[in-house]
């Protein structure tokens, strides 16, 4: 299914495998980021309610992404993956990293979400270029 130069499905699998590797990243620094956030167990706990919003957020996030993959050149994986670097260079690791060192929350609380963010993007950008 294409919706203007977008395959739908690509984008359900990009949403779908984004949400798996936050789980397995956040499962795997779940300590190390409630210490960076200052939150401890029971606030720290997620609800279906956050699931989903999750969810559909990473779905508009996989859907623009492949717009803009599509629209920088033919949909590979090689381009996926320079379109994530770039992206989570250029966006999102310099957005995180203006923001935090405002509110004054710590480095290694970048570096935990800014990598999560990277391997959300390279892990959307290698499905979606896959299906080309």
């Amino acid at each position: 299914m294409m919706f203007d130069g977008i395959n739908l499905v690509a984008v359900l699998v990009a949403g779908i495998a984004s949400f798996g590797v936050g789980a397995i990243w956040y499962g795997l620094l779940s300590k190390a980021w409630m210490r960076s956030t200052g939150l401890d167990e029971n606030d720290a706990q997620p609800s279906i309610p956050l699931f989903i919003g999750t969810f559909f957020g990473l779905l508009v996030m996989a859907f623009v992404f492949a717009g803009v993959i599509y629209h920088a050149g033919p949909v590979t994986i090689e381009n996926g993956l320079l379109s994530a670097a770039l992206i989570w260079t250029g966006f999102v690791a310099m957005s995180m990293a203006i923001n935090h060192r405002y509110q004054k929350l710590s480095w290694s609380l970048t570096f935990i979400d800014g990598g999560h963010w990277l391997a959300v993007l390279m892990a959307q950008g290698a499905v979606i270029g896959a299906f080309g």
